[in-house]
């Protein structure tokens, strides 16, 4: 993938393509003018290959910027491969707003959206971010966390659906074993899916069974045993039973392919991330373990000059919040249109910085103000704040150093900053609050 042009008359042409699963509307304007020439084509590699070389002989591999309703998906991957072809992904929200400003009607159709696309490539290029080519390297974390993640999040929900089917028929599970996502509690509903069939079975099998799935503790085993063969049964509906124990032992099946595969998953990015250069700075910050640190490599990227500031970043990924104004009246919102699993990056390690740093737990606990209901907004206001220390580390390449960004907040000429310096107690070899601090 090529380099944006630094100006307009730079390029040779702007396009615009609006996907379809079947067909892929486009719009082209040669540049510096001439007629719009639209058509369609194809969703497949080979159409789409045939359209891009013809681009690329016509204007003789001069660089074209072709603005895409996408980020990633199939279209983006397919064109991602030209250099001669620079992409601009469109936000969707962007897109659509823009067409109810000049179509108030709703009319929709697929070549009025590739040309409006077109338009907003041509007059306002500037508020679009030209796809940037990070190394294979880099773009394999960003995959595999976000797959991670997603995998994470039905591993939860599958837990929550098991709890619920559980709770209607056996909820002895849960006083028993406790978390309801583990290999014993999905063998065991693979080999008794209900309470009679368990309480049937002789109490040195079940002991076998416990003893395999590493429970060691006699008095334990015991407990359990006699907790089994007093239990009373939930229900007594056969039809209750069945459904759900049929239910409960898909759920764990489903849990436990889930669980394999994030394992394969944490031991692939543990592999790559140690690998990577920018592994040692990011896990130089405290509360970045293994599962941060991939994700914090994925979030900023390898390329320093993809933001030029902070603020940048902050504002892109939702950690920034938005002020709204109109009249006399100011008001601060969360930011919610921005990428959530960014967002959600930096949010999860301002939280889990707070146990090992002083200041970020001083920080953290000042803007709570002595009520829990203000812990994420807590939490987003400390990551806004490591978000600019992050930053400046990522662009210098230099690992974080506490001491120095103490020494940096002790000569701060703001009071917030002060009141955030903490020094070492010599005594106990732990970080402090300065007497003035908060």
């Amino acid at each position: 993938m090529s380099c944006s042009p630094s100006t307009p008359s730079d390029w040779a042409a702007f396009a615009a393509i609006d996907w379809g699963s079947r067909q892929h509307a486009w719009s082209l304007l040669p540049a510096p003018s001439g007629p719009v020439q639209s058509g369609v084509l194809s969703a497949t590699p080979e159409a789409v290959e045939l359209w891009a070389m013809e681009l690329h002989q016509r204007f003789s591999a001069r660089p074209i910027a072709v603005a895409v309703e996408q980020k990633r998906g199939p279209l983006i991957y397919m064109l991602g491969k030209y250099n001669h072809l620079v992409l601009h992904p469109v936000p969707p929200t962007m897109s659509a707003s823009y067409r109810r400003a000049f179509i108030p009607s709703g009319a929709k159709s697929d070549p009025c959206d590739a040309r409006l696309l077109l338009d907003l490539l041509l007059h306002h290029r500037e508020h679009l971010r030209p796809l940037s080519a990070e190394t294979s390297q880099t773009r394999l974390l960003q995959f595999l966390v976000e797959s991670r993640r997603n995998f994470v999040q039905q591993k939860v929900d599958g837990v929550l659906r098991l709890t619920d089917c559980v709770a209607q028929y056996f909820p002895q599970l849960r006083t028993w074993f406790g978390k309801l996502d583990t290999p014993l509690i999905a063998d065991l509903l693979q080999r008794w899916p209900e309470l009679g069939q368990l309480q049937h079975c002789h109490p040195g099998t079940v002991r076998r069974f416990l003893v395999d799935h590493n429970c060691r503790k006699e008095e334990l085993i015991e407990q359990r045993i006699q907790l089994i063969r007093s239990a009373v049964p939930a229900v007594t509906d056969e039809v209750v039973i069945e459904a759900c124990s049929c239910k409960a032992q898909a759920l764990s099946r489903l849990i436990g392919v889930l669980r394999t595969d994030i394992a394969k998953l944490d031991k692939r990015i543990t592999e790559v991330a140690a690998d990577h250069p920018d592994a040692p700075l990011f896990a130089s910050f405290p509360g970045a373990g293994r599962a941060t640190v991939p994700r914090l490599i994925a979030a900023f990227g390898t390329r320093r000059d993809a933001y030029a500031f902070a603020a940048d970043l902050q504002c892109f990924s939702g950690i920034a919040p938005a002020k709204i104004t109109s009249g006399n009246s100011t008001a601060i919102r969360m930011r919610r249109a921005c990428p959530k699993f960014l967002r959600q990056t930096f949010h999860e390690f301002a939280g889990q910085s707070i146990p090992h740093a002083a200041w970020a737990k001083l920080f953290y606990q000042a803007h709570l103000r002595g009520d829990k209901r203000h812990h994420h907004a807590a939490v987003r206001a400390l990551a806004f704040k490591w978000m600019r220390i992050l930053f400046h580390c990522w662009k210098n390449n230099e690992p974080y150093d506490e001491r120095k960004f103490l020494d940096a907040q002790a000569r701060s000429p703001h009071a917030a900053g002060r009141a955030l310096s903490v020094v070492l107690d010599p005594k106990t070899g732990f970080f402090r609050p300065k007497a003035n601090s908060i």
